[in-house]
């Protein structure tokens, strides 16, 4: 049988999500706790694959199986047989046609940047640092530049393996709370290094080193040299993957598992 889970993890002391020989990966433990529960080798495909340092409220990953276990012993089991900064927090049995990458619809991340002159201690690998003031407003009337089905080669990373650059970047908001600043993206799927380069420049404009419109200036060049610094990946969480209603998944809460958003 396939069966999908809801895995989330605290990047910080791992090398991303993609199994690596010699290297702590989320999907090699992963992949060793359901492994025992199974009792018999699985192995694991994601949603979306997350650099080294990049955490994960709703992450989804699904596997074929067939050890038959109950949702909840797949949760009970898996989580007594990972360690701290890995849990799955629920396990529904889908069809075959369910495929935890290819059949999503939309995802979802939050760049969580911390404002204020003193660095981070409690949320030191969990937010993005950034001393000089941001101004939020002007980061929000950029980022408005940069919603729609664009061309995001200024955008994408270098060593980015995606067929085509085209994206549909269907929100992108920036929001103060506090000492924090927070952007929203959301798009039916991301180029390598999206996310944190969008956040590289909204800083600099938050910053007042560029003018909102430069966003658009940056998007339209079409050309990675110009389009600023890339975010570090500490602020970064995957916390919503979405599928057509049919397959079951349950619907993220926003609100979970980031403790600093």
């Amino acid at each position: 049988m396939r069966v999908a889970l809801g895995v989330e993890y605290d990047g910080s002391a791992f090398r991303g999500w993609q199994a690596q020989d010699g290297e702590r990966t989320v999907q090699a433990e992963l992949e060793r706790a359901l492994s025992v529960v199974a009792d018999a080798p699985v192995r694991v495909v994601c949603a979306g694959r997350t650099d080294a340092g990049v955490h994960a409220t709703a992450q989804v990953v699904h596997f074929d199986t067939e050890a038959r276990r109950s949702p909840r012993s797949w949760v009970l089991g898996a989580n007594v047989n990972l360690p701290p900064d890995v849990g799955v927090r629920w396990a529904r049995e889908v069809p075959e046609a369910f495929h935890a990458r290819f059949s999503a619809t939309a995802r979802r991340y939050r760049y969580v940047i911390l404002n204020r002159m003193d660095r981070p201690a409690l949320a030191r690998g969990r937010v993005a640092w950034v001393h000089r003031p941001l101004d939020a407003a002007r980061m929000a009337e950029a980022a408005a530049h940069l919603v729609g089905e664009h061309d995001f080669s200024a955008f994408r990373a270098v060593a980015c393996q995606a067929r085509h650059p085209v994206r549909e970047l269907r929100e992108l908001t920036v929001r103060r709370a506090g000492d924090l600043v927070i952007l929203e993206a959301e798009a039916n799927a991301f180029l390598h290094h999206m996310v944190r380069n969008i956040a590289g420049v909204l800083i600099d404009i938050g910053r007042g080193k560029r003018p909102p419109s430069w966003a658009r200036e940056v998007l339209e060049g079409r050309d990675r040299t110009r389009g600023g610094f890339t975010a570090p990946p500490e602020g970064l969480y995957l916390v919503a993957v979405r599928y057509p209603a049919h397959f079951g998944i349950p619907e993220p809460d926003l609100g979970a598992g980031c403790t600093v958003c």
